[in-house]
């Protein structure tokens, strides 16, 4: 220490002197620190190609559903012999009786024709709202006049529009209708010996008889007459001759015969419930009935026939494909 003016000034040795102690621990050399600007946001193509897949997607979700009203709406068959089969009965109800009879009975009619020897009772398949129907051809066959009668009691007039005898079916017309109930038009070809089935015709002139049964073979071989006269004479119960596994049942079919494919099934069918409606588990008509084995193969009374499980339709399939023919008013 030395002494100077007014006090004392430290002075530095070399033994000792004072620093400042460092940071510890140092910090790490960061390197400088810089802005970086945020990408771009990219677009979305929401182009044509887009666009187009959203399309197909809401397509494919309602087409199933809309595909025969656009049939109903332009009187066309639009819909293919394989296409997509609908909902009619709610997905819970599947297969519940009650409610398929509930939503397609509207959609089945009974059939009164006069014809010149006495008088033929069957049914029918609404498939459009101004009213037209199909039934088996050997329902209307020589008819000289035609009367409908729809679930709900009212009464039409029809005409034959077009037959086609090779098939037993044939296409009629009402006077006057409007917004009836057409039926669902299913896909045959899906058909599965087995399936669950619902039967619905007016056996005996009582209109909406619900029968139930299964599927019990495909494509069978059924012969039936195309002799307008044959069949005729049986009590007016519709019931109509055939030929199956090389016997005869129902009488006589003729000289003059057709052979079809037929779904065959053991829901009660009996004389009246020709034309009538063969249903799926879904709602959906997937055959005409059209043949019924009587337990008395010679009987002249409906009232000694009856239903032992042998029934036969044709399938849906081969309806849509003949509609364009019966549409055009051609009888053959």
């Amino acid at each position: 220490m030395t002494e100077s003016q007014g006090g004392y000034t430290q002075q530095p040795s070399s033994s000792y002197s004072t620093s400042v102690s460092p940071e510890w621990p140092p910090p790490p050399p960061y390197p400088p620190v810089t802005a970086v600007a945020p990408e771009p946001r990219k677009k979305h193509n929401r182009g044509p190609v887009a666009l187009l897949a959203a399309v197909a997607i809401v397509a494919a979700a309602v087409g199933g559903a809309t595909a025969y009203g656009f049939q109903e709406l332009t009187g066309n068959d639009t819909v293919s012999a394989t296409g997509t089969t609908t909902n009619v009965v709610p997905t819970g109800k599947r297969g519940d009786v009650a409610a398929i009879a509930a939503a397609v009975s509207p959609s089945v009619v009974e059939i009164s024709a006069t014809l010149s020897s006495g008088s033929s009772t069957g049914s029918g398949v609404i498939i459009t709202s101004n009213g037209e129907i199909v039934t088996n051809n050997h329902v209307i066959s020589g008819a000289q006049s035609i009367k409908v009668r729809t679930s709900d009691g009212t009464s039409y007039t029809a005409d034959v529009v077009g037959t086609d005898s090779s098939k037993d079916l044939a296409l009629i017309k009402l006077h006057g209708a409007s917004d009836l109930k057409p039926a669902a038009l299913g896909n045959s070809s899906g058909v599965q010996v087995g399936d669950s089935v619902v039967a619905i015709g007016s056996p005996e002139g009582l209109t909406g008889t619900v029968t139930s049964g299964i599927v019990s073979a495909l494509n069978r071989d059924v012969t039936v007459s195309t002799d307008e006269t044959q069949g005729q004479g049986q009590g007016g119960d519709g019931q109509w001759p055939f030929q199956f596994g090389g016997r005869q049942f129902n009488g006589d079919t003729g000289s003059s015969t057709t052979t079809y494919k037929a779904i065959q099934t053991d829901a009660s069918l009996n004389p009246g419930n020709s034309g009538g409606a063969l249903i799926d588990a879904s709602g959906n008509v997937i055959g005409i009935n059209s043949a019924m084995y009587s337990s008395s193969r010679q009987s002249s009374s409906s009232s000694d026939a009856g239903s032992i499980g042998l029934g036969f339709a044709i399938p849906v399939n081969t309806v849509k494909s003949d509609l364009a023919k019966l549409r055009s008013g051609n009888n053959s």
